[in-house]
């Protein structure tokens, strides 16, 4: 069956031209009806074209697609293998944190590529003008369904998948490679038989043999891996002396490299004939195509690594040779499995346990191991793939189990129910017990609990939803009414918008409180966010311990453990643009979630303190961020300077966007910059507030016992913003205000002859969402 048969204006969106068997029996479920599906099919049997008919049907009727990927990096994947779409003149917009949301563009989408995390996040905020588009959605395909059983990510895509119902009720199409369990799933999403399809081994373009070989554990983890690589090798070399290639998937980018230097010098020494040394042409094609040295040699011996840090071009060609069979041995980390189809005969996981750096030493999921063996076999060359997995003798029956039985789909929204359930509560969609009954009936969860009703406790659920909301209650999350309603406080609201935990959220509570009763410090922001529950299984090895003293030494971080230590060790020498080269391999995602806390701690501060406190954590945020000193940080809030240039702008004397815009173009190309550089970084000074105080008639003397009120004028010459404006008089604030600071502020200021001889006040002009450090003035006033 051609697709151009099937569909005609959209024959140019696939990437080939014929409909496979298994794609044939369900193209009447997708096409031919509004049902929601679900599938489970084999790795590499084509699942991906479900997901294609499914939005061009979608497409042809007017619709929005939403297709949630389980990674990132696959996000950034769908939006160039969908270039197809583009050509076709509909357009793909792919949602992540790590990019700035276009909320125009995302209105406008014909095809929105999403995390579920990203989704989560949107959906909670969907009645804003930002998120808005997530509720005209009319078809959600979720790839890989079975994340659902991921250690917390899976709740998240359950409790999302749930509230994007809700909300406006899309056809949901659900694929997975590895279903045992598809009619929990399909009676969950409410799919009907005829729409639900578990497509067995024998729609596998090549059979697999798989199976599960051991090594001899010792007691250092860097020998280890050179054991399980020489055992992958062992199981990889008959594929290769045949000409045949093998995958080898490891836990990390550094082992993909460590791993290929490795095997090329094993491989030479087994004289197993590898290689493309003697194509000459191929030869000048690499040298011209990629810089990386350590790649380039391995490739002339027939082995390569890949993974998500290599340029994009570099793992485009890398899959290209591979596929034409110039790579024979590829070493790659986990993202592989789960993108590209990119077969081999032989398939080796030599790694089931990697770090995480937030998570420290995890095993992989059993679904990723499943996913990783489904790529052995390459359909029209190999009549049978070969996996393996290779482990410690300890442990090989667990895995042989997973090879024999698969693996079922377990909620685990029970995990983290309180967090979930405040989220409901703080968008208004349950107010009391009965909305969370009727809430808990719409999760996988709740269909799972009927399946297994002792293992998820299913007779005691009420006892345990009650025991939940009381919790909340009790932490200062929720409160009830009278009439036994339930509604979000600000504690509640905050948490849910900033997508926090809800240890991390009442730490953050605590420190407003301290704020309240006097002034903290920058050092309590990053101590703070260094004892966040986000960071709770970052562990320290040994060979860092000794630079996580040194980048704290002097402080005092007895009352933290370990990984808090290091989590703060890492953001100490951020912010101070000098991370310690034994701390790095950890340091880029604690620094990236990081600044995600205390972006959120800074609106914990504006909300429950003020500008001033807020303000404080916008600061430490641009400097963990950029690497600048304190007192330079707020030249980071000027377009187009970043860690250097502000340092460069710095050591020649200009520290504030103040200095920038006084210094002028003249005065930034004496400091160092280009010409082109410096009109635009005076430009971009000149668009930022900048003040005036003018004290007006304040007196130099008051007499003891008089008083009186005089006005002070704080004037913006510059672009408006939001401002803390304080008044204190020998450190004790006297007044406070939050304006939105247009123009000019005039703030009454009593002057009081006290028991004292002299009387200092300050105005002091914070902005909490600039990094810019706060604007003082002073006048000393003699009582007589």
């Amino acid at each position: 069956m051609e697709v151009a048969e099937v569909l005609p204006e959209f024959a140019d969106a696939f990437a080939f031209e014929e409909f496979n068997r298994m794609q044939r029996e369900a193209l009447p479920a997708l096409l031919e009806s509004s049902e929601n599906v679900v599938a489970s099919a084999p790795t590499a049997s084509g699942k991906t074209a479900l997901a294609e008919l499914a939005i061009c049907k979608a497409l042809a009727d007017g619709g929005t697609a939403l297709f949630i990927a389980p990674m990132r990096a696959l996000t950034n994947e769908k939006e160039d293998d969908w270039d197809r779409f583009e050509a076709l003149d509909y357009s793909v917009y792919v949602v992540t944190g790590e990019r700035d949301l276009n909320p125009r563009r995302a209105r406008r989408a014909d095809i929105l590529v999403m995390t579920p995390e990203k989704l989560d996040s949107a959906t909670r905020k969907h009645d804003s003008r930002r998120y808005d588009f997530v509720t005209d959605i009319d078809v959600c395909v979720i790839d890989e369904v079975h994340l659902l059983d991921a250690d917390r990510r899976g709740s998240v895509l359950e409790v999302t998948i749930s509230r994007l119902r809700r909300l406006c009720a899309p056809r949901i199409v659900a694929l997975s490679a590895t279903m045992p369990n598809v009619d929990d799933v399909a009676a969950w999403l409410d799919a009907p038989e005829e729409a639900t399809f578990e497509f067995g081994d024998e729609y596998r373009p090549v059979d697999l043999k798989s199976g599960v070989r051991t090594y001899t554990h010792g007691d250092n983890a860097f020998a280890d891996k050179y054991r399980r690589l020489y055992r992958a090798l062992d199981l990889a070399e008959p594929h290769l002396r045949e000409d045949g290639q093998a995958l080898v998937f490891v836990s990390s980018r550094q082992d993909t490299v460590q791993a290929a230097k490795k095997a090329r010098d094993e491989i030479a020494e087994r004289d197993v004939s590898m290689g493309v040394r003697g194509d000459y042409d191929f030869h000048t094609d690499l040298k011209e195509a990629i810089d990386n040295d350590t790649l380039r040699q391995s490739i002339l011996d027939g082995v390569a690594f890949h993974h998500a840090g290599l340029s994009k071009e570099e793992r485009d060609l890398v899959e290209e040779w591979f596929k034409q069979g110039h790579i024979e041995l590829l070493f790659s980390t986990s993202t592989l499995a789960w993108g590209v189809n990119l077969p081999a005969r032989c398939v080796v996981i030599r790694d089931t346990k990697y770090h995480d750096p937030l998570e420290g030493e995890v095993d992989m999921s059993p679904l990723d191991v499943l996913q990783m063996l489904g790529r052995a076999g390459r359909p029209g060359y190999d009549d049978v793939g070969y996996g393996w997995v290779v482990c410690d003798s300890s442990e090989a029956d667990k895995y042989r189990r997973l090879l024999r039985d698969g693996k079922e789909i377990e909620s685990r929204l029970a995990e983290s129910l309180e967090t979930h359930l405040n989220a409901e509560i703080a968008m208004g969609t349950i107010t009391d017990l009965e909305d969370v009954m009727d809430w808990l009936e719409t999760t996988f969860y709740y269909v799972r609990g009927q399946s297994k009703p002792d293992e998820y406790d299913f007779p005691n659920l009420r006892e345990r939803v009650r025991d939940c909301l009381e919790g909340l209650v009790e932490r200062g999350f929720v409160e009830t009414g009278e009439d036994l309603s339930i509604e979000a406080t600000p504690l509640g609201v905050l948490t849910s918008k900033y997508y926090l935990r809800l240890d991390t959220a009442a730490r953050f509570a605590a420190l407003c409180d301290r704020a309240e009763s006097g002034p903290i410090t920058a050092g309590d922001v990053l101590e703070t966010v260094a004892t966040a529950e986000e960071f709770d299984s970052v562990s320290a090895r040994q060979d860092e311990r000794d630079a996580i003293s040194a980048v704290l030494v002097g402080e005092d971080t007895d009352d933290l453990d370990a990984g808090e230590r290091k989590v703060l060790a890492i953001l100490r020498g951020a912010a101070s643009g000098s991370t310690p080269a034994e701390l790095r391999s950890d340091a880029w995602a604690i620094r990236r979630n990081a600044t995600r806390l205390v972006s959120a701690l800074g609106a914990f501060l504006d909300r429950f303190v003020g500008p001033h406190a807020a303000n404080l954590a916008r600061r430490v945020e641009a400097r963990i961020e950029n690497g600048v000193a304190e007192d330079a940080v707020g030249l980071t809030a000027i377009d187009g300077v970043g860690p250097g240039r502000a340092s460069k702008l710095a050591k020649e004397g200009l520290s504030t966007p103040g200095d920038v815009a006084d210094a002028g173009v003249e005065g930034l190309i004496d400091a160092g910059l280009s010409e082109g550089v410096a009109e635009r970084v005076a430009e971009g000074a000149s668009s930022l507030p900048a003040l005036e105080i003018d004290w007006g008639q304040f007196p130099e003397t008051v007499a003891t016992g008089e008083n009186e009120v005089c006005d002070v004028t704080v004037r913006n010459v510059g672009e408006p913003a939001r401002a803390g404006i304080r008044v204190t008089v020998n450190g004790v604030e006297m007044t406070s205000s939050n304006t939105y600071l247009r123009d000019a502020e005039t703030v009454p200021v009593g002057v009081f002859g006290a028991d004292a001889e002299e009387l200092e006040f300050t105005v002091s002009v914070a902005f909490p969402e600039e990094p810019l450090v706060p604007i003082t003035a002073s006048r000393t006033v003699d009582v007589r």
